[in-house]
């Protein structure tokens, strides 16, 4: 694994907006966003919030303990060392393939390129996965422990969190070399991450239930 973390200074995170914490939902654990809303995965299962107002709009009831990724027409949500596909008009489950790691290590998700990308927590890794089979395609080493992770832009970013210390890195998706980072304040770490296309990425707060937008540093 190619790294330049010790080359490319971190620059503080521009948090630009907080929401939540939510009823009942005392952690958020994946974050995705379709165009419109974003997506927490909770204990309540998937929550639909109004990027504008903070407001729920809706729940879907799921296993949702961990990355959460849309496609353009479904959800993709880990939970219970499954991913499932479900349909977001019905929250019916239409597809489910095993979770990469078989180990609970699975963090991240995220759609591109026609694949699921994975963020395996404890592996220090991203893993590139058939979203209909769950074959590995790609593999992608971190030094670092890989909490959300999103594509934007041809950019591959992914959130890191260690002890009270949690960066979003962008990374070269070839050798993982750390391209940029970004670092949180302390004790605000990073667990479910995407991208809304454009100018935030959203990042899920853990056990401190809330949700955060920080903004994409622009490109010259």
């Amino acid at each position: 694994m190619a790294s330049n973390e010790g080359l490319v200074s971190p620059h503080p995170a521009e948090i630009v907006r907080e929401y939540g914490p939510y009823p009942g939902a005392p952690a958020v654990h994946g974050v995705s966003h379709d165009g419109d809303r974003v997506w927490a995965a909770t204990a309540l299962g998937l929550l639909a919030i109004d990027p504008a107002s903070g407001e729920v709009q809706r729940t879907l009831p799921c296993a949702a303990d961990a990355g959460t990724a849309f496609d353009g027409q479904h959800l993709y949500q880990i939970g219970d060392g499954l991913i499932q596909k479900i349909d977001p008009a019905s929250g019916r489950v239409v597809g489910s393939i095993p979770a990469p790691s078989g180990q609970g290590s699975d963090s991240g998700l995220t759609w591109a390129e026609g694949s699921l990308w994975v963020g395996q927590y404890r592996d220090r890794r991203i893993v590139q996965i058939d979203p209909e089979t769950g074959a590995v395609r790609r593999t992608i080493a971190s030094n670092r422990f890989v909490t959300g992770v999103t594509w934007v832009d041809g950019e591959l970013w992914h959130g890191t969190w260690e002890g009270d210390e949690s960066e979003l890195r962008r990374v070269d998706p070839r050798d993982g070399a750390v391209l940029e980072r970004l670092a949180m304040p302390a004790n605000v770490g990073v667990s479910g991450l995407e991208s809304d296309g454009g100018a935030l990425l959203y990042c899920g707060g853990g056990g401190s239930g809330k949700l955060r937008a920080v903004r994409r540093p622009a490109r010259v």
